[in-house]
């Protein structure tokens, strides 16, 4: 009943309203462009496209596209370009002297680094663009669905398409961050893995149900589990250790008196998970690159390249799962250190009058905050890797088919998870702010301020 009253509270809010309105439309926008089919495949053809997605690493990029990349869409590539984009940018500016002294500008620096992200976008989707449509063919797709041929017309015009569609996602996903609840390109993620989820469910089902393998009881014990994971995966996102601060009172000469004469004492929260899913990106994305050299002509037909496509195709198998989760472990070290900036953290505490209870301000704080970040890290990166390659367990273990296993663990389930729980927070405090209710806590409803 609380929560039932927290959501007609939402509706009470005009500006949250509204807010609500613009995303969800935006979100059924960017659901319509990806069930648009390239101008020249015939849609009734596409049928071998979709069953060579059905699963595996195929079957991970049409879940974060929506579907998009099964059905050859105007929307194929998706919004991962971007996030390519974002992630290469974000590592340069370790390096890159320019990108660092923009981050450092505020606002003015962060409008740069955008629009160095966005031509940078263009040029990740004209190397994508070529590749997705000279592997269409070798996908399933029959050389009849081409109705104007494969010839240079053909691939002008959806190499341009498909640039402008991911262009168009980049900024629904921008609208929907400005006019909407916000984490817009999030959203346009999540609403695409989820868009996928009935569809595997469906399948599972039939498989179980239909070819009584297992009946009801197993879909019944297969839920559990995915409940268990969703609550796993939340316990990840949302976990933090508390280091205890305690802040000195300023006197009326200017000075400060220690806490223990009137100060206050408050927390620095450091997440389990402070890197959230971009070890999984990363990793993910380097896995993608034993296949590609075990293809490749030096390699090809050798045994170790037959080796290397064997198991590095298959993201249920042992060794892509091992690999995987090494190199998730080895991500989470490397991105936590570059995104925690505990140096910053003990100046910025020392400049309020803040200190650790038995650590000296400044560089014995900063190494402390060090020390917490590395002991807290490696449970925090084990945990992410076993999340992030549970999938495989599902499938060994219980026979569950790839498209739902998916959704088990891996990035689709964290990414949804994280993105659910930002939303939520995101409307908690337009609430709060408004002295109703949370979504997030329960209590005694509080009167509107008009």
């Amino acid at each position: 009943m609380k929560f039932i009253e927290s959501i007609k509270n939402v509706w009470k809010i005009e500006e949250l309203r509204n807010r609500i309105i613009v995303t969800l439309s935006l979100l059924l926008v960017y659901r319509f462009g990806a069930q648009v089919v390239l101008p020249g495949i015939d849609a009734a053809q596409l049928s071998g496209l979709a069953d060579k997605t059905d699963g595996g690493l195929l079957g991970l990029l049409n879940a974060f596209t929506g579907g998009a990349f099964a059905n050859a869409s105007v929307f194929a590539l998706g919004i991962m370009p971007y996030i390519s984009a974002s992630i290469v940018v974000q590592l340069m500016g370790i390096a890159i002297p320019y990108l660092q002294k923009l981050q450092k500008e505020g606002a003015s620096g962060q409008k740069k680094i955008t629009q160095i992200t966005r031509w940078l976008t263009i040029a990740i989707c004209l190397v994508q663009a070529p590749g997705y449509l000279a592997s269409l063919p070798a996908l399933g797709i029959p050389q009849s669905a081409f109705l104007l041929g494969t010839g240079g017309l053909f691939y002008f015009s959806s190499i341009v398409i498909l640039v402008t569609g991911c262009i168009f996602a980049m900024w629904l996903g921008e609208k929907i961050t400005d006019k909407g609840i916000g984490n817009g390109i999030s959203l346009l993620i999540m609403v695409g893995i989820i868009a996928t989820l009935p569809q595997s469910f469906v399948q599972e089902y039939a498989a179980r149900v239909t070819e009584s393998n297992g009946g009801l009881i197993m879909i019944l014990i297969e839920l559990v589990v995915w409940f268990v994971i969703i609550l796993a995966s939340i316990m990840l996102v949302m976990a933090v250790r508390k280091i205890a601060v305690q802040y000195a009172r300023r006197t009326a000469s200017g000075g400060y008196e220690r806490a223990a004469a009137g100060g206050s004492r408050q927390y620095i929260p450091l997440k389990l998970n402070a890197s959230g899913v971009m070890p999984i990106i990363f990793a993910q994305a380097i896995m993608f690159v034993p296949g590609l050299i075990g293809g490749s002509s030096f390699l090809k037909d050798t045994s170790a390249g037959l080796w290397m496509q064997t198991n590095f195709s298959d993201i249920f198998g042992f060794w892509y799962n091992v690999i995987f989760a090494l190199l998730i472990i080895v991500f989470t070290y490397f991105y936590t250190a570059i995104t925690v900036p505990t140096n910053k953290m003990a100046d910025d505490l020392k400049r309020s009058g803040g200190f650790i209870p038995g650590i000296r301000p400044g560089s014995e704080t900063s190494e402390y905050l060090d020390k917490i970040m590395s002991q807290i890290t490696l449970p925090g990166s084990i945990f992410l890797a076993l999340i992030a390659i549970f999938p495989a367990f599902i499938v060994k273990l219980m026979n569950v088919t790839q498209g739902w296993a998916l959704f088990f663990g891996g990035t689709s389930l964290l990414i949804m998870v994280g993105v659910a729980i930002d939303t939520m927070q995101q409307i908690n405090s337009y609430l709060l702010n408004r002295h109703y209710d949370g979504l997030m806590k329960t209590g005694k409803n509080r009167k509107a301020v008009a």
